[in-house]
């Protein structure tokens, strides 16, 4: 099994960003959006459905919940205001099915199809090769930086030990050397 990494420079996750953006490819560009700030596997993201994230009059919720497929968890996700913009802007561009992210046929888009996406933009973005789940990694990655704590990441991502939450952060040596040259007693 590869071992995928968080994308660390915020230059680069805007790149990402505006690969689909500049091609005018709203879902796709939702998809990143998506991963990036809900910390959700691909499985769950695909299986958003409208109702999930818009109240009966169109406007948007401030929460989404779902039970995670892999852990059977109930999560609450708050909807941030990246992701409500990319849902304004797709619903403004686009038309809109019971999925979030359709496949044209009534259904959602594979896992497949999902990877096969956000590699291209990748590559295509001078990023290299990424994966759904380096998308996840890197909400945890940034979040990390930010200051959170590692404990509430570790429920954030419903994980079941932190030692799995450590390796999502990918800490490098880089990370190491900044803490000892920030700590001068």
């Amino acid at each position: 099994m590869n071992t995928t990494y968080p994308i660390r420079d915020q230059k680069d996750v805007r790149k990402l960003e505006d690969h689909f953006l500049s091609k005018n490819e709203y879902r796709n560009y939702m998809l990143i959006v998506f991963c990036l700030n809900t910390a959700l596997r691909i499985g769950d993201i695909l299986s958003l459905k409208w109702s999930d994230v818009l109240h009966k009059n169109g406007r948007i919720k401030t929460h989404m919940v779902l039970i995670e497929n892999k852990t059977g968890k109930t999560s609450k996700i708050f909807l941030n205001r990246q992701i409500k913009s990319a849902i304004g802007l797709f619903l403004k561009n686009s038309q809109k099915n019971t999925y979030l992210f359709e496949n044209g046929t009534g259904g959602h888009i594979s896992r497949v199809q999902a990877h096969r996406i956000i590699h291209s933009a990748g590559c295509a973005s001078g990023i290299g090769s990424i994966s759904c789940h380096s998308l996840r990694k890197t909400f945890g990655y940034h979040a990390w930086k930010n200051g959170v704590p590692p404990a509430l990441l570790m429920e954030i991502y419903n994980h079941s030990s932190y030692s799995i939450t450590k390796r999502y952060l990918g800490i490098v040596q880089e990370d190491k050397d900044n803490v000892f040259n920030k700590i001068l007693l």
